[in-house]
């Protein structure tokens, strides 16, 4: 997609595994590929959808934690 700026996820870890990459600087869409294939195919979320899911992702981590 035209435009995407394309960043390493936060939770990635730099061993060179399960690693994704995060375009979330368009304003209809966030994008997300896999960092070993990235001709492999993109997924596209609506902005809200994204967030929804950080946001969840966030309280499951965190009630792993303890």
């Amino acid at each position: 997609m035209t435009g995407a700026q394309w960043r390493k996820s936060t939770k990635s870890g730099n061993n060179g595994g399960s690693c994704v990459e995060v375009a979330d600087n368009l304003a209809e869409v966030v994008l997300v590929r896999d960092t070993k294939d990235r001709a492999g195919g993109t997924l596209a979320f609506e902005p809200a959808a994204w967030q929804r899911f950080v946001s969840l992702a966030k309280v499951i981590g965190a009630s792993e934690r303890r």
